[in-house]
């Protein structure tokens, strides 16, 4: 059956100009979003070298501003082709070369199997209804030895239901936007759940919590996740 819900067309026909307002409107709002950009590339330094780089997801292309290691070719994916014209706006011109804006979906990469070195998604895998097929998708793509990070919001957790009561949820409102019944249907997956899956599939990996170093879900906003993945 289509879906003919006024309320989540509304949104998802002008996410690309929504996003940023409804995540970046306010300083403390951006601050705390920056953050958590910032926590999935702290590991990183400018010594570090990925030749091919691949997000997932991008949006908007906020997290672009946070990396520290160097590239010769980045992917800013999303499936939604407006998204990737902000992402493109916020890129500097003489970088430009550099970078590719590509409509791709997250379960479904149009890339040969270890195409890139380092695969992100940042605010993406609590999105996808399916989200142990999208981990092995990125794993398809990834060469051995490559990198995959992932960053999520710990939605369910104390903290952050409290932190959407701060500001996220009333300016959403106040823009027309039907907050609690929009993320109802956007954050499809809990941060426990997707936690577990990432520990049984990567048993070695690197994990990190923001604003505490505490590993707990309730007392933390978000969690970054760093793997090599072994084929």
């Amino acid at each position: 059956m289509q879906d003919e819900d006024k309320a989540w067309l509304d949104w998802r026909n002008n996410f690309h100009a929504l996003y940023d307002n409804a995540n970046y409107s306010s300083s403390l709002q951006s601050k705390v979003m920056h953050s958590s950009h910032r926590l999935l590339e702290r590991p990183f330094t400018a010594a570090d070298h990925f030749s091919n780089v691949l997000e997932v997801g991008a949006g908007t292309g906020e997290h672009t501003q946070f990396l520290k290691h160097s590239f010769d070719r980045y992917v800013i994916s999303d499936q939604d082709a407006k998204t990737l014209d902000v992402a493109k706006s916020k890129i500097d011109p003489k970088n430009l070369d550099k970078f590719a804006f590509e409509v791709q979906t997250g379960e479904s990469i149009n890339y040969p199997d270890g195409s890139f070195d380092r695969v992100i998604a940042a605010h993406v895998l609590e999105h996808i209804y399916q989200p142990h097929l999208a981990i092995k998708e990125w794993c398809r793509v990834v060469k051995n030895g490559g990198t995959l990070s992932i960053l999520l919001p710990t939605d369910p957790g104390m903290a952050w239901r409290f932190g959407r009561m701060l500001g996220p949820r009333k300016q959403a409102y106040a823009a027309g936007i039907a907050y609690d019944y929009v993320m109802a249907r956007e954050h499809v997956n809990s941060c426990v759940n997707l936690i577990a899956i990432l520990r049984h599939y990567f048993p070695e990996r690197k994990e990190a919590w923001w604003p505490t170093p505490v590993p707990s879900v309730d007392l933390n906003l978000f969690y970054a996740f760093h793997a090599t993945v072994k084929k």
